[in-house]
């Protein structure tokens, strides 16, 4: 543990559990932990519980994804309802604290499965479940009866897909480090192949294996869902276009060149997309446009890590390969779109 971690003034933070957090017992202490390459995620403990603070990152670039009251709200609506997620503690949106909101969760144990040297722990068939075992938890996710949690108005469902490419786009002329020709065709062409949106359900918005804790014992089973920032109210089938790209080997360099959900021995794209259609009951026939939706959004999250690392605001290693997925994540974005025209 460090006695004070970058981006977390540990003795503001002291008075504030002091006030505000009932189980603290002693001195608390952090450390950064692996992930949150956007959010900054850090392990606290004060030697008896533990718990994971979320604070936005240091370069603040695309402001609107790294809204920690959303993030903590949805939290604590899923919380109890099946959907597995890390018990809710505080939220503090007073910037006086440590400079920026932050919210505190419970610390699950378990374990993380972030690159392929993960996954090699496991037997292909563990593989293959855990895989399956995901795709069907984002399908209880958006069934889930979200006015009845308190999540009526946490979204506008309607036009989402539409408001999608035009916020990524807006965040893209943000975070630019460079002029890119094919992120315009894509999103030109996702402008004009516009539809309207399949249903509405909570989403994640970032749905991947590395952002699930997993149980020590069985890969198969979640013990939480993590990462809950860029949750709203939306179109389930960008949820699933998105988790379907992070199959891709063209998101790896974005994760320091190992990431687990591009391993062959992961399922193919059409066997999960399958898995997805029986377990959900929703038609996929234009599923092509979610994937190309999901290029455009991780190539515009991606750019906007690489700006932050140029500018000296990134917290750990392995950044420096962010950068160059980004022109091979559009391309794929535009390869998809190609495939679902018609000849």
């Amino acid at each position: 543990m460090s006695s004070q971690p970058r981006g977390l003034p540990l003795e503001a933070l002291q008075r504030y559990f002091t006030e505000h957090v009932p189980e603290v017992r002693g001195p608390v202490e952090a450390e950064i932990l692996h992930g949150g390459r956007s959010n900054l995620t850090y392990l606290l403990t004060d030697g008896y519980a533990r718990w994971v603070l979320r604070r936005p990152p240091l370069g603040g670039l695309t402001p609107s994804a790294h809204d920690m009251s959303r993030e903590y709200r949805v939290v604590a609506a899923l919380h109890g309802t099946g959907v597995p997620v890390a018990r809710p503690v505080t939220l503090c949106e007073d910037v006086s604290v440590i400079g920026v909101p932050f919210s505190v969760v419970e610390h699950v144990p378990g374990q993380v499965l972030r690159s392929r040297t993960d996954l090699s722990r496991h037997d292909d068939g563990d593989v293959e479940r855990c895989a399956f075992t995901l795709i069907d938890g984002l399908a209880r996710l958006h069934d889930l009866p979200y006015r009845d949690i308190g999540l009526a108005d946490f979204g506008r469902p309607q036009g989402y897909l539409r408001r999608q490419v035009d916020r990524w786009y807006s965040q893209w002329q943000r975070v630019t480090t460079r002029e890119l020709t094919d992120i315009e065709k894509l999103r030109g062409q996702l402008a004009e192949d516009g539809q309207a949106e399949s249903g509405a359900s909570v989403v994640h918005g970032d749905y991947r294996i590395d952002n699930t804790i997993l149980d020590e014992q069985d890969i198969a089973t979640v013990r939480a869902v993590v990462d809950w920032e860029m949750a709203t109210l939306g179109d389930p089938l960008a949820d699933l276009g998105l988790h379907l790209v992070y199959r891709d080997p063209a998101f790896e360099p974005v994760l320091v060149g190992s990431a687990a959900s591009v391993s062959e021995r992961m399922p193919s794209v059409q066997s999960l997309a399958e898995r997805y259609a029986r377990a959900s009951g929703r038609d996929l026939g234009r599923l092509e446009y979610y994937l190309a939706l999901g290029y455009f959004k991780i190539a515009v999250i991606a750019e906007g890590i690489h700006a932050r690392y140029r500018h000296g605001l990134t917290v750990g290693d392995g950044f420096e390969t962010v950068g160059a997925a980004v022109p091979e994540l559009v391309a794929g974005g535009l390869r998809a779109l190609q495939v679902g025209r018609p000849s």
